[in-house]
């Protein structure tokens, strides 16, 4: 060996530490995480913001033939229909943020999900209502270009703690979105003396959908003045000029790991499996979630408790105001203790509980015949196990972006998982409220066969998610 090599052998020998050292946290930008947050928001207030009043508004349709038994027929379509629209166009929305920028994407989804929530406040027919939620859908990717922005943002090094604070944002969207709905919903009735006019007869539900409307105007105009463009200028000079060219310059071939691959190379195992977690995860919250305030909704003679918009409005945002304060203060410390995949697994696993929780309170109620202490008991173990239940999506967050072959096709691969999700999230409210329906209206299993099949689907998802590996993606690929 020459004088250099027998040099650099004792550089390594003496330099180099044994025991690899731990990266230093990159610090992050938390000026701009916080216009992200405020973004993140809009999509659970917007969605959820309907579920208090969305089976009354559909009975008051006259479609139904006053038969309330069919009310989650209707009620689940139109919930689905969102997720059934953003399922054909979210991939198109994060490939085109690798290309243009993540910033002009979501900020056309802002606007997008404001005039069409507009919309449907002025919607007085069942398919002026499918028209409009179907424009939702059509104009909001953001979802996944807000976790490709994330990405973005973030590294290894930080990544939990800037995703940490994505399920405690969630949470104030499904929080007010429930509030909102609950209380500014019918305000000719609620309100008298303030509401009085003719339009508010004729629209009923249009106060809660411009209250959202506005927020999510008010939130385009912070993002338009604050937030910057986080996907590097010279990528995206380097992703268009490669799709314009049939072949790739002989210089230019060291850099293809860097460019967005072809969705085919995407499907790469860490991407199925982070994937399909998620879709399982999203399936069944979108299930319970479209269940929730249907059950509580219906009279307690057909398999639910009768109660009010109002209250619906209280207890779903009670449920996210304790999920939000919960994460914002345990969220971190519960993660460094049980780590991303036992996080995910104790999440998903309260599915089984949360499903079996509800026929349980209806038989309570139909004993007593009314709504005792004994179903708020119930209600109140459901709210308990949701918080529990509501961690998984923060740990799945980080699975799913670490297993992103390169930096460059995070926004594929975010719009990859969102696509599928929303197929996921499209199916979940139809199925679970046609399932209520028929199962109440076949008697099978006494009313409560939808439960069953559930609390059935949520063991299959807990065992899926065993498939999950103990450290991130790409942490092992770096051990």
């Amino acid at each position: 060996m020459n004088e250099h090599g027998t040099a650099q052998d004792e550089l390594i020998n003496e330099e180099t530490p044994l025991i690899p050292q731990k990266r230093q946290q990159t610090p992050l930008d938390h000026s701009q995480l916080a216009v992200l947050y405020f973004m993140q928001i809009c999509e659970p207030m917007m969605s959820q913001s309907i579920y208090p009043y969305i089976n009354q508004l559909v009975s008051e349709l006259d479609i139904t033939g006053g038969d309330e038994k069919k009310v989650g027929y209707y009620a689940g379509l139109i919930e689905s229909l969102f997720f059934i629209t953003e399922a054909l166009t979210v991939l198109h929305w994060s490939r085109t943020s690798d290309y243009i920028g993540r910033k002009p994407v979501l900020l056309l989804g802002l606007i997008g999900s404001a005039v069409s929530m507009l919309c449907f406040g002025l919607s007085r027919t069942f398919w002026t209502l499918v028209a409009s939620r179907c424009l939702t859908g059509l104009l909001n990717g953001n979802i996944g270009v807000m976790k490709s922005t994330m990405g973005d943002l973030t590294d290894n090094t930080n990544r939990a703690e800037g995703f940490a604070m994505l399920p405690v944002v969630w949470s104030v969207g499904a929080t007010l979105g429930p509030l909102l709905g609950g209380t500014f919903a019918r305000p000719q009735d609620r309100f008298p003396n303030v509401f009085k006019g003719r339009f508010w007869r004729d629209f009923p539900y249009f106060m809660p959908c411009l209250v959202v409307s506005s927020y999510i105007f008010t939130v385009a105009v912070i993002a338009i003045a604050f937030l910057k463009e986080s996907a590097p200028r010279q990528r995206r000079q380097r992703t268009a000029s490669t799709d314009s060219e049939d072949t790739i310059a002989p210089e230019a071939e060291t850099n293809t790991k860097d460019e967005p691959l072809p969705l085919r190379q995407l499907l790469v195992y860490p991407v199925i499996i982070s994937i399909s977690n998620y879709v399982s995860l999203a399936f069944l919250s979108i299930a319970f979630s479209a269940l929730l305030p249907l059950f509580l909704a219906m009279p307690i003679s057909i398999g639910g408790l009768g109660l009010s918009p109002a209250v619906i409005g209280y207890i779903i945002g009670g449920y996210g105001a304790a999920t939000g304060i919960f994460q914002f203060f345990y969220f971190a410390q519960i993660l460094r203790w049980l780590g991303e995949r036992r996080m995910f697994l104790n999440g998903i696993g309260t599915f089984v509980a949360l499903f079996a929780a509800m026929p349980l309170c209806n038989v309570f109620a139909r004993r007593s015949g009314e709504v005792d202490a004994a179903c708020w008991a119930v209600i109140g173990v459901i709210v308990v196990l949701s918080v529990i239940m509501d961690m998984a999506f923060g740990a799945i967050f980080m699975f799913i972006t670490s297993s992103s072959p390169n930096e460059s096709s995070l926004g594929a691969t975010n719009g990859l998982s969102q696509t599928v999700v929303s197929i996921a999230r499209a199916v979940g409210p139809a199925m679970a409220t046609s399932l209520f329906s028929f199962s109440v209206q076949e008697n099978i299993l006494g009313g409560y066969a939808v439960y069953a099949l559930f609390c059935g689907l949520s063991v299959a998802g807990v065992f899926l998610g065993t498939r999950l590996p103990k450290r991130m993606w790409d942490d092992q690929s770096e051990g």
